[in-house]
C-alpha cells in the first residue's frame, strides 16, 4: 500500500476567504511554506483559492480540481486542516464519499490526523461538520450583532460618501464620523441639486473638475454614485438594515441634510416613487374605527411641492376599506380632528376646587373600604384555619381506622374544595381595590389638566404626548361622516357629566380664592344634586374594580406622570 501511496500525485488546496473569521487563517503564501516543509517530497500541485466555503458549489478553483480528480488526474488531496476543504454540508460529503470510494485514495492534513479506515472516515466526517457548525454560529453572531448596532442607530456597514467610519472605538461600539475631507464637499453637492437649476450630470462634472472629489480609494465620482449619493435616506438620518428587509432606524450620525430637503430633490429628480414608504409616527392611526363599515382608520401623508422650494405636509385619516370597498366615509384631515379632541377634552375640563373636594370625598370611601376589608378578611382568615383543622382531623380519623378508605376520599374531596374556595376568596379580599383611590386621582387630574396639555402638546408636535391623551379617552372611537364620536372610559364619564355643573358653581366664586371660600365651594359641590348623581357611580365603578386593571391602570398611569410634571 505505501509504494501506491508513493506514486499517486496530489492537488494541495490553499485558501483564504476575507469573510468574517477565516481572515484570521494563514495567508496562502504561508500555507504553501508549511505544506511544502511537510509533504515536499510528494508530487505536489497547487490550487489556490479566496472563495468563501462555507456555500456549497461557491469555489470554480476547487470544483476544477475535483473535476480533475475525478478524471484521474490526481488522486491524492493534500490541506492545512478539514476546515480550508468544506465549511458546508455538501462539499464535506462529497470529499467523505470520494474518499470512502476510492476516487481520492489518500488524504493528508497538516495540523490534523487522518487515517483511510471508517473510523477515520466519520471521524473526517465530525471535523468538517464542526468546521460547518463553526461557521454557521459565527455567521448568526455577527448577523445579530450588526442588527442590534442598527437598533442603537449605528450604521454597521461601509460608511457612504462623507462619512467614514471610526475605527478606534470598543468593537460593538464602533460608530460613523463625518469626513473632513469629503463631508462639506458633498453637502454642496445637494446645495446645487436643491437650487433646481443644475442636472445631476453638470453637478457630476462640478464635482468632479472644479472641487476634484474623489472617493476613499481614490476614484472620481460616478455618474451611478452620484444617484445614489442623492437618493439615499441615510443622508437625512435614517437607514434600512439589512437592505430590503424594510427595518429602518434613526441613525445617531450626523445628519446631512434634512427631510424636507431630500423630499425636495426626489421631486426635482422626478422620482417620487422612489422615496420609501415610511411608517410614520402618526398620533391617531390605530384606536379609531369606520362608523360605517367597522373597519380600521388609517392614515396617510400627502406632500405638497411649491415652486419657490417650500414643502408642505398634511395628514389625512380614512377608512382602510378592507371589509366593504364601497364604504362611503371620506377622509378628514389631522387638524380638524384634533379641533374634535380638543373639544371633548375641554368638555371635561374642571376647576381644581372640585378635583380636590371629590378626591377628598373619596378618600373617606377608602377609609371605610379599609376597614371592611379588614373585618372581612378576619372572618376568612378563621373559616380558612378551621377548614384545615377539619382536614387534619379528617386525616387522624382514617388513621385511627375510624372511618373507611372511601369515606376519607369523599370526605377529603370536599373539605380540599372547600379550603380552595377560602384561599381564592382571601386572595381576592387581599388585592381588593388596592389602587382604586391612585386611579380615581389619576382620572382628575387627567381631567383636569388634559385640554391644556393637549394644546401644548399641538403647539410643540409632541407626538407621544397626543396619542397618550387620545389613547386615554376611551377605547370606543368612532369616525363617521367626518366626525369622531368618543366613549368615555368608564372612569371618565361620570366626570364629564359634572364638569359643566362645577364650572358653574366655581365661576359664581370668581375671582376670590381664599380658605373660607374654598370650604364654602364644598358645601356647594355637596348640596348639589348633580354632583351627587354623577359622584355616585363613580364611587360605585371605583368600588368594584380590583388593583390588577390594566385597562384603568395603564393609561391613566401614563397621564399621571404627565400631569404631576405640570403641576
Amino acid at each position: 500500500m505505501s509504494k501506491e501511496i508513493g506514486k499517486i500525485k496530489y492537488f494541495a488546496y490553499v485558501r483564504k476567504s476575507t469573510e468574517g473569521e477565516e481572515r484570521q487563517a494563514l495567508s496562502i503564501p504561508a500555507q504553501k511554506d508549511k505544506l511544502n516543509e511537510i509533504f515536499g517530497k510528494l508530487d505536489i500541485e497547487f490550487v489556490e483559492d479566496k472563495a468563501s466555503a462555507f456555500k456549497p458549489f461557491n469555489r470554480p478553483a476547487f470544483a476544477d480540481m475535483f473535476e480533475r480528480i475525478h478524471k484521474g488526474e490526481r488522486t491524492g488531496l493534500i490541506a492545512w486542516h478539514p476546515d480550508r476543504l468544506s465549511r458546508n454540508e455538501k462539499d464535506a460529503g462529497e470529499i467523505t464519499y470520494m474518499i470512502r470510494t476510492g476516487v481520492i485514495q489518500d488524504l493528508k492534513l497538516a495540523t490534523y490526523h487522518f487515517e483511510n479506515t471508517p473510523e477515520g472516515i466519520w471521524m473526517l466526517q465530525m471535523a468538517l461538520s464542526q468546521s460547518q457548525y463553526e461557521s454557521a454560529k459565527k455567521g448568526r453572531d455577527v448577523k445579530r450583532g450588526l442588527e442590534q448596532k442598527a437598533r442603537m442607530g449605528i450604521y454597521p456597514t461601509l460608511a457612504p460618501l462623507g462619512y467614514i467610519n471610526d475605527k478606534h472605538a470598543d468593537k460593538g461600539y464602533k460608530t460613523i464620523h463625518t469626513d473632513p475631507d469629503r463631508f462639506d464637499i458633498v453637502r454642496k453637492i445637494f446645495d446645487l441639486m436643491l437650487t433646481g437649476t443644475c442636472s445631476p450630470m453638470k453637478i457630476l462634472k462640478i464635482a468632479n473638475e472644479e472641487w476634484k472629489l474623489t472617493m476613499p480609494d481614490g476614484k472620481q465620482l460616478g455618474r451611478s454614485t452620484l444617484y445614489a449619493l442623492l437618493t439615499r435616506p441615510f443622508y437625512y438620518g435614517e437607514f434600512e438594515y439589512p437592505v430590503g428587509s424594510g427595518n429602518w432606524h434613526k441613525g445617531v450620525h450626523k445628519q446631512m441634510i434634512t427631510r424636507e430637503e431630500y423630499d425636495r430633490i426626489q421631486f426635482l429628480l422626478g422620482r417620487p416613487s422612489q422615496v420609501r414608504a415610511q411608517k410614520r409616527n402618526i398620533a391617531y392611526r390605530g384606536p379609531i374605527r369606520c362608523g360605517e363599515c367597522g373597519c380600521m382608520i388609517t392614515a396617510e401623508i400627502k406632500t405638497k411641492y411649491q415652486k419657490n422650494g417650500n414643502v408642505h405636509r398634511y395628514t389625512y385619516y380614512h377608512c382602510t376599506k378592507r371589509r366593504d370597498p364601497n364604504c362611503t366615509q371620506q377622509a378628514v384631515e389631522e387638524s380638524e380632528l384634533e379641533k374634535q379632541i380638543a373639544a371633548e377634552l375641554t368638555k371635561l375640563e374642571i376647576p381644581t376646587d372640585f378635583k380636590d373636594w371629590a378626591v377628598a370625598r373619596l378618600r373617606q370611601m377608602n377609609t371605610q373600604e379599609v376597614s371592611d376589608r379588614e373585618k372581612i378578611y378576619g372572618n376568612q382568615r378563621r373559616e380558612y384555619e378551621a377548614c384545615v383543622r377539619r382536614i387534619d382531623n379528617l386525616i387522624d380519623m382514617r388513621a385511627n381506622g375510624e372511618i373507611t378508605e372511601d369515606e376519607f376520599k369523599i370526605k377529603k374531596t370536599a373539605l380540599l374544595s372547600e379550603k380552595e374556595r377560602f384561599q381564592e376568596l382571601l386572595k381576592d379580599t387581599d388585592k381588593r381595590v388596592e389602587n382604586w383611590l391612585e386611579i380615581a386621582e389619576r382620572g382628575f387630574n387627567f381631567a383636569e389638566k388634559a385640554a391644556t396639555i393637549f394644546a401644548e402638546a399641538k403647539k410643540n408636535d409632541n407626538i407621544e404626548t397626543k396619542r397618550e391623551i387620545f389613547a386615554a379617552l376611551g377605547s370606543d372611537l368612532i369616525l363617521k361622516d367626518r366626525k369622531l364620536n368618543v366613549s368615555l372610559d368608564n372612569l371618565l364619564f361620570p366626570i364629564q357629566t359634572s364638569a359643566k355643573e362645577a364650572r358653574k358653581i366655581a365661576a359664581r366664586l370668581e375671582p376670590a380664592k381664599n380658605r373660607k371660600n374654598k370650604i364654602e365651594i364644598g358645601h356647594l359641590y355637596a348640596r348639589s344634586p348633580v354632583m351627587l348623581v354623577c359622584i355616585i357611580p363613580l364611587e360605585r365603578f371605583l368600588w368594584n374594580i380590583r388593583a390588577d386593571l390594566p385597562s384603568h391602570s395603564g393609561s391613566h398611569s401614563l397621564l399621571a406622570r404627565m400631569t404631576r410634571q405640570k403641576s
